[in-house]
């Protein structure tokens, strides 16, 4: 099986032959990606369609599976790619450790493996996320512009994942000097098994019962964000101070009507394209420091790697255009149930 996937890979890479000439080296190249999981709105509804598309349009082949945020299923899931002859492997790992055998697996079949939105521990992949501790800062910039005092929850993603040490880091730095004067008090912060809203609810309940006065909230997820808006009963008022990020549909809502500060809007579709195009160029060349706008980085382990970042944007009430013009979002479910005229955007 193995000598079969390196066949196919030496296929697409064209292994410096000049005899062979394909119309296209993406012609034969065939695109894997192995998700996480659908459960964030926009896996399934951003960064998928943009990488199909980029795939396609490139002249490769799709192929993609979604392993429900389990690690058992996504290493069946990895295997079942490798053994149908992808040349390259894109990872959403669901739990990075226990996901390093498979990776191991396709590195061994000589295939490129791009690690999306959620870093690996190797030196042999390409990083290719959004820059995660800029997102961290923005979220706590954007809540401490409005919330400079007072007492703060933080509400952080999987402890088996390292973007949210990513974002931790970036919301440290903005918050250290009212941390220093005292003026902010952080009273409890909790990791969240897969990211998942309902567990962020139960935290977010737990946490009001041994603090009840809470100003705000950073949740390092807009998903996660609609736990801690439950927990505070919807926040209608807008009284405690919550951001976010990902740029989801409903978390916008929240920002047009006042019970979120801020999501901070990661182009997922443009990261798909982003991994599309990179997928293409190592079907041609599997040198991960070849790829377009790759730059030398570590990882958080320490290993020389190579990553490649895309800028993130905050949305808040005053720029809510931003996402209306990138046809992100349709003004009927950005402005459901906003008085019209209270935000620019919400006529």
């Amino acid at each position: 099986m193995l000598a079969v996937v390196a066949m196919a890979f030496a296929a697409c890479n064209n292994g410096g032959t000049a005899t062979t000439a394909p119309t296209t080296a993406a012609a034969a190249c065939k695109v894997g990606v192995a998700w996480a999981t659908f459960q964030e709105e926009r896996y399934g509804l951003r960064d998928e369609p943009g990488l199909k598309g980029a795939v396609e349009a490139g002249g490769g082949t799709y192929v993609g599976n979604d392993a429900k945020n389990s690690a058992e299923t996504q290493a069946s899931n990895i295997s079942t790619l490798i053994s149908s002859g992808i040349n390259v492997l894109v990872l959403n790992s669901v739990d990075p450790v226990a996901v390093l055998p498979s990776l191991q697996a396709a590195l061994d079949a000589g295939i490129p493996v791009i690690a999306y939105d959620r870093e690996l521990e190797s030196s042999k992949v390409l990083f290719l996320t959004h820059d995660n501790v800029e997102v961290g800062r923005m979220i706590a910039r954007a809540v401490t512009a409005v919330q400079p005092t007072g007492n703060y929850v933080i509400i952080k993603g999987d402890k088996t994942q390292t973007n949210p040490i990513f974002l931790r880091n970036g919301m440290q730095e903005i918050l250290q000097p009212f941390l220093d004067s005292k003026a902010i008090t952080i009273v409890a912060e909790e990791f969240t098994d897969g990211w998942k809203a309902e567990l962020a609810q139960t935290e977010m309940e737990n946490i009001l019962t041994a603090h009840p006065d809470i100003q705000a909230v950073l949740s390092e997820n807009d998903n996660m964000a609609t736990g801690v808006t439950a927990a505070l009963g919807g926040n209608a008022d807008g009284k405690v101070k919550i951001g976010g990020q990902d740029g989801d549909t409903f978390a916008l809502n929240r920002v047009a009507l006042g019970t979120q500060v801020v999501s901070v809007w990661k182009d997922a579709t443009e990261l798909g394209q982003a991994a599309g195009k990179a997928a293409l160029e190592l079907c041609k060349n599997p040198d991960i420091s070849k790829v377009t706008g790759a730059t030398a980085s570590k990882t958080t382990g320490g290993l020389d790697s190579y990553a490649l970042l895309l800028n993130p944007v905050p949305i808040t009430k005053d720029n809510l255009q931003v996402v209306l013009d990138a046809n992100w979002i349709t003004q009927d479910k950005l402005c459901k149930d906003v008085p019209a005229g209270s935000v620019t955007g919400c006529p």
